[in-house]
């Protein structure tokens, strides 16, 4: 009689580590992309707060035009700086205004944020608001949207 294992012990052991290594690869790309939507959450987050310091810095305005919204951009963003991007890609936000609930259109992929003036949160989507009052609402890779008031 020899020590040593049977090749029935050796197929189990490499079995059970094959669906270990299958598990783990399976549930990492989810992971992966709650953690980059979490980071969406926390850029839009991000966006309303430095919103609102613009406000305070303009005497309670938001930006209404594409050029204040450049302006808000590049100095409250640091846009310019690589400092607002999308986790995914690496690339910059795309922001895109959007006048009132009538022209809103949700973003249509993720790095896409829309800010809609005059407009708050309803759930995923926009309701009116007031003039001084904006909806910002970012695509989640997961599923659905992320919106936020100022």
């Amino acid at each position: 009689k020899q020590k040593g294992f049977t090749i029935i012990e050796v197929v189990l052991v490499l079995a059970i580590a094959a669906l270990i290594f299958l598990m783990v690869f399976i549930a990492l790309p989810a992971l992966q992309r709650n953690q980059r939507d979490t980071q969406r959450r926390q850029d839009a987050g991000r966006f309303v707060s430095q919103l609102s310091s613009y406000a305070t810095n303009n005497k309670g305005a938001i930006p209404a035009d594409s050029a204040k919204l450049g302006t808000f951009q590049s100095t409250y963003l640091n846009a310019d700086n690589g400092e607002f991007n999308d986790p995914k890609t690496g690339n910059a936000y795309q922001v895109t205004l959007q006048s009132g609930v009538s022209a809103f259109v949700a973003p249509d992929d993720v790095g896409k944020i829309s800010y809609v003036t005059s407009a708050t949160c309803d759930g995923e989507g926009v309701k009116a608001g007031g003039s001084r009052q904006a909806a910002v609402v970012v695509k989640l890779e997961g599923s659905g949207f992320n919106c936020q008031n100022n």
